[in-house]
């Protein structure tokens, strides 16, 4: 295992296909585990895991898959290991909070966005590609109910490509806690930040790229000024996006539902996910699946070209995907 910092090996452990992907400068892209153990329903939480990685490696890049396994942390799963991953029920859902204590305990876990960044940086892996991400929740001024995801993005040095985030957030003031992290909020191929199953979430964005190395050159110039993560925002393909007022009353009424049930913290997303599910007649299940197919593909394109100019560059395996 080649990752720079030997005090980690006891806890890190990297795939051999991504650890010398990573020794050769060649790109990488993370993914997330959260969508294989509580995002997706059996069997096609499988399906689209394996849809992904051969996405990842259609387009030139390596896939780590990264969950906790045995008191490590896997960078990179077999074929195998994600098959049996996908099919346990005692999964943990992992938050980067939870990391050492999974470790310790031995229990399984699916890393959410705030843990995969922080694995990502940790294996020095530059790109991540996931669903959506968190943010502040609907009253979060007065329930202080704010993701990890913004702080964990804020440390990590990582590009993290999402569909915007989930409409049942707060997303004005979700922009507004990525603003005062320094996270630039960066639209790929649009001009305002998606709503995840919608193409559009009605806030306008100031940054835009429309190709990938433009993406590259972006990430080079912020991490060459010590500056920590970046979010592309890349919203879901047009034809499986879901109308807003649909979205809106489904979700109005989850969370509804949600808040009788006495249902907080990490339990009200997949409890959404599934009552969004059962409100669009499955609809949901379908769009999480076309937006989670197109992050992967745009992170992989972004993360060759990122390798691309990193080797131009000429820089070390420090700064760049290695």
């Amino acid at each position: 295992m080649t990752i720079g910092t030997s005090h980690l090996e006891p806890y890190l452990e990297l795939l051999p296909e991504v650890a010398a992907a990573l020794a050769g400068g060649r790109p990488v892209v993370a993914l997330e585990s959260t969508a294989i153990a509580h995002g997706l329903p059996r069997p096609r939480n499988l399906v689209t895991a394996r849809h992904l990685e051969a996405i990842v490696r259609d387009v030139g890049a390596v896939p780590a898959t990264v969950a906790i396994l045995d008191h490590r942390i896997r960078v990179g799963l077999t074929a195998e290991e994600l098959g049996a991953f996908a099919a346990r029920e005692d999964v943990v859902k992992a938050s980067r909070r939870d990391l050492a204590f999974l470790l310790v305990s031995g229990h399984a876990g699916a890393t959410t966005v705030a843990a995969t960044l922080t694995v990502a940086a940790l294996a020095r892996i530059r790109v991540f590609a996931t669903g959506g991400i968190g943010g502040v929740h609907r009253g979060g001024e007065t329930s202080l109910d704010v993701s990890a995801d913004l702080g964990a993005l804020a440390d990590s040095p990582v590009a993290l490509v999402s569909a915007g985030a989930k409409l049942s957030l707060d997303l004005e003031k979700t922009l507004e806690v990525a603003e005062t992290y320094s996270i630039p909020v960066i639209g790929y191929g649009c001009s305002s930040f998606p709503g995840f199953y919608c193409t559009d979430a009605g806030l306008a964005l100031d940054l835009g790229v429309e190709k990938p190395r433009e993406a590259a050159e972006i990430m080079s110039v912020h991490w060459a000024l010590g500056l920590g993560g970046l979010l592309f925002a890349n919203p879901i393909p047009e034809a499986a996006a879901l109308r807003r007022d649909d979205m809106d009353a489904w979700i109005d009424e989850a969370l509804a539902q949600a808040e009788t049930s006495g249902i907080t913290g990490k339990e009200v997303t997949p409890f959404l996910l599934a009552r969004l599910h059962e409100l669009s007649d499955g609809r949901t299940i379908e769009a999480n699946v076309a937006l989670l197919e197109k992050n992967a593909r745009v992170a992989a394109e972004i993360a060759c070209a990122y390798a691309d100019s990193d080797s131009d560059s000429g820089s070390d395996s420090d700064s760049g995907q290695g």
